[in-house]
């Protein structure tokens, strides 16, 4: 089904994952919290400025990122890295949104150690299209989702340095224009 918004058309149910998306990477950026559009906006302003800014023969890696109820795996596909494949588990991410400036791309924090003076991390994705960035915000949404079921019904958490049966995460399914409505009325208060 296709709206004038598209909102149908991003719509994954859990029974949908994984499912695969074609990005490019942005960056990572330090975020100063864990959950919230105000704790990714300034970090993408960041990586973007970054991006913009690269020389001619630099470009940003071109990857599969893939969306399953265990978490989010990113494979690099060019330019090959020394790294080329990363894997960010369900319960290391907290947060996920369409950022609100940048509509097509797709930001998630993920959560390091705590041990670490910054363990927060911003990790930025530029999707084809606004419609692909609000698809994979909704895939993440549907593997937490799932998570929270399993979570709720195993009494299982993650239970490491991070944060002691951390089952706390969230999602912003709210479009840009929403978000940054929102955005405005706490700036004003």
């Amino acid at each position: 089904m296709s709206t004038a918004t598209g909102i149908d058309d991003a719509q994954v149910n859990v029974e949908d994952l994984p499912m695969e998306f074609k990005v490019k990477y942005v960056g990572c950026e330090v975020s100063r919290g864990l959950w919230g559009i105000k704790y990714t906006r300034r970090p993408v302003d960041i990586m973007v400025g970054v991006a913009k800014n690269l020389p001619p023969n630099k470009v940003l890696p071109h990857c599969n990122l893939k969306v399953s109820t265990s978490g989010v795996n990113v494979d690099i596909i060019a330019p090959k890295a020394s790294i080329n494949n990363w894997n960010y588990p369900i319960d290391t991410i907290s947060y996920g949104v369409q950022d609100l400036v940048y509509t097509r791309i797709f930001a998630m924090i993920v959560v390091k150690d705590s041990n670490s003076p910054h363990p927060f991390e911003v990790h930025a994705f530029v999707c084809d299209n606004r419609a692909t960035a609000r698809k994979l915000t909704f895939a993440l949404a549907a593997a937490f989702q799932d998570y929270s079921r399993r979570v709720k019904e195993t009494g299982e958490g993650h239970t490491d340095n991070i944060t002691p049966t951390r089952q706390k995460f969230a999602i912003d399914l709210r479009s840009p224009e929403e978000l940054q409505e929102n955005l405005d009325e706490e700036t004003e208060a």
